[in-house]
């Protein structure tokens, strides 16, 4: 039997928190700390901490090696600890707010590695949902743990971070076939995700760097994940058109670069396909990133902190705020960043963006797993080095133009030939070449929101 819909918040309202009533926000800014789980905490799935400012790490040039400003949004305060509860609530509530989903009618799926998965776990708990989340069997047991504290149930498949076609498999397969039974919060595919990142996340980089360099974002840096994250830079691209957005995979599993594949440790980022929502004609870089850096840099930022300050130069102030900020993947996109500032030759007043989706609370278990590859925990003189490598390292080397050639249409093809398996018409992917068929779909926004303006009854 169906129930009423717990509210949330408006794309708009997520844009801008200031457009909530403040009661409601206040309420909101209390429950994120007191009770994770209070329903209210919908209100905070934004970028500004349901305030003004967005939550910013700009990282020290010690530690870059670059003049131009590299600039992280944080996502580990928004409800579930991760950005990824965004897109995971905005296709939730686009499916009730249009379609008339009710709590207890479906059962949610969430297709995911980890960050996805956990959100909609956490969403459905909230909204009052069953949950399934559908992911590798190989990934960090605090992703498994979350998931389960939130009442969410694992459907795992074989494989890991790069066995996520397995995953679609199983989700087509076993769910999406079964539209009276399960409604499928499909990341992968479904453009409440891209709406979700063009519309919240790129408007947050672009209020993060205001006050920075010369107020503009020279490029926007991230591996492409669902691909969500990566539409940020269209809305970057919408004011700067100059502006360089930068897509970024494992050395290890180069499929985007140059159709290879192979096995990976960097959680959180996709890899073997090109996600359907990848609007790929507008990324202009790709770079590979070698896995064991981002956890070596993950250990180094996490516990170097004294080797940061007395070896590197780093202040100690910001030594100090480095310290359970990140996340493999988040290293992996700082790591991206640095080299696209280097690569590009910015200087002080340039400012590069890119995003840190979680933070390193879901990670302590790949710590120990490094440890054990290492041989025990690592020396002052092994957290240097490994500080030094991942990022002042950071080479020019494997970073492919892909405004060069036809690199734009081959991406392209690979999209088509694995999303018409999955029962997408070859026409209606032929529509995502033209920037035309990404701006009719941001433009639903407003049309969107007031449908869960009505739903809700305010």
């Amino acid at each position: 039997m169906s129930r009423p819909i717990v509210p949330g918040p408006t794309y708009a309202e997520m844009r801008d928190p200031l457009l909530l009533p403040e009661e409601l926000r206040r309420r909101a800014v209390q429950a994120l700390d007191a009770d994770e789980q209070d329903p209210v905490n919908l209100f905070n799935i934004n970028w500004k901490r349901t305030g003004t400012q967005v939550e910013r790490i700009v990282l020290p040039r010690e530690l870059t090696g670059v003049d131009a400003n590299i600039v992280v949004l944080s996502g580990r305060h928004f409800p579930s600890g991760s950005m990824k509860v965004g897109p995971a609530y905005a296709t939730l509530a686009e499916e009730e707010a249009l379609s008339g989903l009710r709590p207890g009618a479906k059962t949610v799926i969430g297709p995911s590695t980890g960050n996805f998965g956990i959100g909609t776990a956490y969403i459905s708990k909230l909204k009052g949902y069953r949950a399934v989340v559908v992911m590798p069997d190989n990934m960090s047991k605090e992703r498994y743990e979350r998931i389960r504290r939130y009442g969410g149930e694992l459907d795992l498949t074989p494989g890991t971070e790069s066995d996520v076609i397995l995953t679609l498999e199983r989700t087509h397969s076993e769910y999406v076939s079964k539209p009276d039974e399960y409604v499928v919060l499909a990341q992968f595919e479904l453009l409440p995700n891209y709406r979700f990142h063009r519309h919240v996340t790129g408007d947050a980089v672009v209020q993060a760097v205001r006050d920075l360099g010369n107020g503009r974002v020279a490029a926007f840096v991230s591996a492409p994940g669902s691909g969500g994250t990566l539409a940020a830079g269209d809305h970057v691209k919408s004011l700067w058109r100059d502006s360089v957005v930068v897509a970024l995979e494992p050395r290890e599993c180069p499929t985007l670069y140059r159709g290879g594949q192979g096995q990976h440790r960097i959680e959180g980022i996709g890899d073997k396909m090109v996600t359907l929502i990848h609007n790929v004609f507008n990324t202009d870089l790709l770079m590979l990133v070698h896995d064991e850096d981002t956890v070596r840099g993950m250990e180094a930022l996490q516990s170097g902190t004294r080797v940061l300050v007395e070896r590197l130069g780093v202040a100690e102030d910001a030594a100090r705020g480095l310290v359970d900020k990140f996340g493999p993947s988040g290293v992996c996109n700082v790591i991206g960043a640095i080299k696209t500032a280097r690569y590009l030759g910015l200087g002080r007043e340039d400012n590069v963006v890119t995003i840190a989706t979680d933070s390193y609370d879901r990670y302590p278990s790949v710590s120990q797993e490094l440890y054990r590859r290492v041989g025990g925990k690592p020396t002052d003189d092994m957290l240097e080095m490994w500080a030094r490598s991942a990022f002042l390292g950071a080479s020019l080397g494997e970073i492919l133009d892909l405004n060069q050639g036809r690199h734009h249409e081959r991406l392209q093809r690979m999209k088509a030939e694995l999303w018409t398996r999955f029962g997408y018409d070859e026409a209606y992917i032929r529509r995502m070449v033209s920037q035309d068929f990404w701006d009719q779909e941001y433009a639903r926004i407003p049309a969107i929101d007031r449908a869960i303006r009505e739903l809700r009854g305010w």
